[in-house]
């Protein structure tokens, strides 16, 4: 059994499409209790009630299905996140989210029209976008998920939520390399560019290998550019970090970018990684461009 003060809970929300069910599966893996499609009207009396019986940690995934849920979604929302601060119950919000390309294509592939119940599945996501835009605002963390496969949301999930033995509060950072020519990351709370430094791709055998890779590494950071730029990067973060913990910021995406996502952006998270964990960070890094051609 756990202690009341000791229980935690996490909201899930987000687009339709955009992964929630995938998502419950981890935290169920995770020893979360996962209540699904939980009007959030209930969520209050639910949670409290998880509490006292001295449950540690429970899920709960909350998502209009409707027109008129959509109507009445946000207020009763709104009155179970006052409820739960008054009751002084420590919960954090997820917001999963995807491209409208990635979403168009998985209510293609389920044959599934949108809940909004509109004439073009397009004009559903964007609407649902539209409306569920405050509520992003107010996530503590958001997850885009239009190139991740059902294993990797898993490996965002674990890395988020590790093992809560003392560590109510500490702040979680992913660090994700990607290419410019396939988007930024729409989760990114920092970005950092890096195609100002020479890129190994135009070194004939240095193209081949990856950003991982010993050769690629020493090349990049060979660069007296390169150099002082990292260095700017880590006095800034141990800047931001501990601000972010004061104003009360549980997670934070840096996201790091090359023109391909295979070379610099790779290299530069990695090494922005490793000066996060040895401010004592909890750091998770994703190469999310690294395998394409």
């Amino acid at each position: 059994m756990s202690d009341e003060a000791d229980f935690h809970l996490v909201v899930i929300t987000g687009l339709s499409g955009s992964g929630m069910s995938e998502a419950t599966k981890s935290f169920e893996d995770s020893g979360y209790l996962v209540m699904d499609n939980l009007p959030p009207s209930v969520m209050e009396p639910v949670t409290e009630l998880c509490r006292r019986t001295g449950l540690g940690r429970a899920a709960v995934v909350v998502r209009p299905s409707g027109r008129e849920f959509f109507q009445e979604f946000f207020g009763d929302l709104g009155q179970a996140f006052v409820g739960l601060r008054e009751k002084g119950i420590d919960f954090r919000i997820v917001f999963l989210e995807a491209s409208d390309e990635a979403l168009g294509r998985r209510f293609e592939e389920k044959r599934r029209p949108h809940p909004l119940g509109t004439e073009r599945v397009q004009d559903g996501i964007s609407r649902e976008r539209q409306l569920m835009e405050v509520l992003k605002d107010d996530a503590d963390l958001v997850i885009d998920t239009s190139d991740l496969t059902p294993h990797d949301l898993s490996e965002r999930v674990l890395d988020a939520f590790p093992s809560r033995s003392g560590a109510g509060h500490e702040l979680q950072v992913s660090v994700v390399a990607f290419g410019y020519k396939y988007g930024l990351p729409i989760d990114a709370d920092l970005v950092f560019d890096t195609r100002f430094l020479p890129n190994p791709h135009w070194v004939a055998e240095l193209r081949p290998l990856p950003g991982t890779n010993d050769r690629i590494r020493e090349y990049v950071l060979g660069n007296d550019d390169a150099k002082a730029y990292l260095a700017r990067i880590e006095d800034m973060l141990r800047f931001l970090m501990p601000a972010f913990v004061r104003e009360g910021k549980h997670y934070v995406t840096v996201a790091v970018g090359c023109t391909g996502g295979r070379h610099r952006s790779v290299v530069f998270a990695d090494a922005i990684a490793g000066c996060l964990r040895d401010l004592g960070y909890h750091v998770a890094v994703r190469h999310r461009d690294l395998d394409r051609e």
